[in-house]
């Protein structure tokens, strides 16, 4: 299980907090009800918030990388595995590709390094 830092976890009602400033995660017994489901208690402060969604919704968002990350992680390694590929192109065939094809592999294996030293 691993927090990322700096991303916002919606609490619901339109409140979010940074998921890597939560520490602790507490069902509330209660009169709990429709807007009071949970207390979220943060770093440096000695009175929780109260969020209007279930703690296993909360901890779910807390634990689980934003799609983006995932996504961008995914897009990368793709990137990896096509220069690696393109490294492995002759001469020959890269000749051919851009003469015959207008396909210059070379300009693209150096903007996807490019792209991946960023």
């Amino acid at each position: 299980m691993k927090i990322q830092s700096s991303v916002l976890v919606h609490l619901g009602f339109g409140k979010y907090v940074r998921s890597d400033q939560v520490t602790a995660v507490i069902p509330i017994e209660e009169d709990r009800g429709p807007g009071r489901r949970t207390f979220i208690q943060l770093q440096g402060q000695s009175d929780p918030l109260i969020a209007s969604r279930a703690e296993d919704s909360i901890v779910r968002d807390l634990v689980q990388e934003p799609r983006e990350v995932t996504q961008s992680r995914q897009q990368q390694e793709i990137l990896r595995d096509l220069v690696n590929d393109l490294s492995n192109v002759n001469a020959t065939v890269r000749r051919i590709a851009r003469d015959e094809g207008g396909l210059d592999l070379e300009r693209l294996e150096r903007r996807i390094r490019e792209v991946l030293e960023d």
